[in-house]
C-alpha cells in the first residue's frame, strides 16, 4: 500500500504518526563529539567558542590567555581532534550492551564542524580534511547497522555561530536565506542520502522561524520521498515557532520531564550523564556524573509518563568513552526488567497515590509470553522497611490475580486486598544475594485493573 503524501505545512506534517519503533524503544544514546572535545574545559564545553568570542566568559578569556599564543584561533583546535582510539565496533557493542534501541551521533554542532566528509562547503571544516581524516559518522553508522539491531540517528544543528552566510542572513532580519539554501539544507539532504539515519534530531533553531529554515520543505521530502520515509523519526526543533508544538516527538527543553502527567503527544527527555555538560570535560570528577540510581529513577519517571529517555555521553577527543559503569549497569538491569520497559504504555495512574516511591507501566498483550489483557508493572524505588508494600492504584483483583518480581519469577508473592481500594504486598523474604539486582525492583501484577 502506498504511504500517505504530506504537504509542506505543519498542519499536514503534524498528522504523520510517529513510527512505532520509536515509542517502543524507550531508550537511546546521544553522543556529543566534535572540535569542542579538544579544549573540553569549563561549564558546557560544546559552547566553548561562543563563551570565548561572543559572551566573553571570564573563565574562557583567562584559560585562552594563559595557555595559548595570542594569534591562536578556535579552528586551530581541530588538528588535535585525533580520535585515534575510536573503534566504532567497540562503541556499537557498548551501546547495544546497554540495551539501547537507538544511537544518535552529532553530525555537526553549533561550531559548524562536520563529523563526516561533507561536499557542501568548500571550507575544510570537517573530519576528512582536518583532525582525524576519517568519516566518523559513516564508520559508526556501519558498525551500528551491521553489528547490532539498533536504529542509527543523527543530531544536526541548523545554525552556526560564525558562518558568514548565516550572520549575513541574520543581519538582514532573515529576509534572505543564503545560509539555508547553500549550507543547512544541502547538508541535511546529503546526510539522509549518504547515511540513511532513522532519526533526525534537529537543534539550533531558536533564532529564526521555521519559514527561514525551510523546515517544512525538508520534512515533506523526508516523509514522502527520502530513503527512510517510512521509518524516520524527527523531533520538534525546526524553528523558533515549533518547539514543543510541531514536528515529530516533543523535546520542549533539555532534560524535559513532566514527572506527574502523560503529555498528549510523544515526548523525549534528552539528558546528560555528566550533570553540567553535553560533551567531555577534562576538568570533571566523578561527583559530576549521575549515580546509577539517579539514571534509573530518571528513566522510570520518563517512561511512566510515556516518554523516551535519550542518555547523553561525551567521548574524549581521542575517541574513548568514560565512565561507562552506568551504561553497563543499565544494560544488566534492562536485561532483567525489559519486559516492563520496551513497548510499554503508561498506566492510568503515573505515581501511586499511597506511595510516591512506586511508578507504573503496562503491557497489553495476547502473546503467548504474557497473559491476555492488561499486565501492570510496579517499579519499587525503595524497599519498604517493614517488608509490606502498600499500593493504592491497582484495583479489582480477580480470583486468579498473581504478583511476581521480574528476575525472580519462581518466588510467589503474597498480597491482601485493602478496603476500599488498594493492596498490601509482602515483599519476598530472600537473602540479598538472591535478589536479581540491588536497585529498583519491578513487580508484575496480573489480574488487576
Amino acid at each position: 500500500h502506498s504511504l500517505p503524501v504530506y504537504n509542506a505545512t505543519w498542519a499536514s506534517l503534524d498528522t504523520r504518526p510517529i513510527p512505532t519503533w520509536y515509542d517502543d524503544a524507550k531508550l537511546g544514546i546521544f553522543i556529543h563529539w566534535g572540535v569542542f572535545s579538544v579544549p573540553s574545559f569549563g561549564h558546557s564545553p560544546a559552547w566553548g567558542w561562543y563563551y570565548w568570542k561572543i559572551s566573553k566568559s571570564p573563565a574562557w578569556q583567562d584559560y585562552m590567555a594563559k595557555n595559548f599564543k595570542p594569534k591562536f584561533s578556535y579552528a586551530d583546535f581541530a588538528k588535535d581532534f585525533s580520535t585515534e582510539f575510536f573503534n566504532p565496533d567497540d562503541w556499537a557493542d557498548l551501546f547495544a550492551g546497554g540495551i539501547n534501541i537507538h544511537t544518535l551521533l552529532s553530525s555537526s554542532h553549533h561550531e559548524g564542524y562536520c563529523n563526516y566528509p561533507t561536499n557542501v562547503s568548500s571550507w575544510n571544516w570537517n573530519s576528512r580534511d582536518v583532525g582525524p581524516h576519517r568519516d566518523l559518522v559513516g564508520e559508526l553508522a556501519h558498525s551500528i547497522k551491521n553489528r547490532t539491531s539498533m536504529h542509527f540517528g543523527l543530531y544536526h544543528s541548523l545554525y552556526e555561530w560564525f558562518n558568514p552566510l548565516y550572520l549575513e542572513d541574520k543581519e538582514n532580519k532573515f529576509q534572505t536565506n543564503r545560509f539555508v539554501a547553500e549550507k543547512t539544507l544541502p547538508e541535511l539532504y546529503e546526510l539522509v542520502k549518504a547515511y540513511e539515519p532513522e532519526l533526525i534530531w534537529s537543534d539550533g533553531q531558536w533564532e529564526a522561524p521555521s519559514w527561514y529554515w525551510n523546515s517544512t520543505v525538508f520534512l515533506q521530502w523526508l516523509y514522502n520521498e527520502s530513503p527512510v520515509k517510512s521509518t524516520v523519526v524527527t523531533n520538534d526543533r525546526w524553528g523558533s515557532d515549533t518547539l514543543c508544538k510541531h514536528g515529530g516527538f516533543l523535546t520542549c527543553n533539555d532534560r524535559y520531564n513532566p514527572k506527574t502527567h502523560v503529555p498528549d503527544k510523544k515526548w523525549e527527555n534528552a539528558m546528560t550523564l555528566n550533570k553540567g555538560s553535553w560533551s567531555w570535560r577534562r576538568d570533571t570528577d566523578i561527583s559530576q556524573f549521575l549515580t546509577t540510581m539517579e539514571m534509573l529513577s530518571t528513566f522510570i519517571e520518563t517512561i511512566s509518563c510515556g516518554g523516551n529517555m535519550l542518555m547523553n555521553v561525551g567521548p574524549t577527543k581521542e575517541g574513548t568513552i568514560s565512565p561507562i559503569f552506568g551504561v553497563s549497569y543499565f544494560g544488566a538491569w534492562l536485561s532483567i526488567n525489559g519486559e516492563a520497559v520496551y513497548g510499554s504504555k503508561p498506566f492510568r495512574i503515573v505515581v501511586d497515590p499511597m506511595n510516591a516511591n512506586v511508578r507504573y507501566t503496562t503491557q497489553t498483550s495476547s502473546s503467548s509470553v504474557l497473559p491476555d489483557g492488561l499486565t501492570i508493572y510496579a517499579f519499587v524505588m525503595d524497599w519498604p522497611a517493614d517488608g509490606i508494600l502498600l499500593l493504592n492504584a491497582p484495583m479489582n483483583a480477580t480470583s486468579t490475580a498473581t504478583i511476581t518480581m521480574l528476575g525472580m519469577e519462581n518466588v510467589p508473592i503474597q498480597f491482601t486486598s485493602l478496603q476500599p481500594t488498594g493492596i498490601a504486598i509482602e515483599m519476598p523474604l530472600v537473602p540479598i544475594s538472591k535478589l536479581p539486582h540491588h536497585l529498583i525492583w519491578v513487580l508484575r501484577l496480573v489480574g488487576f485493573q
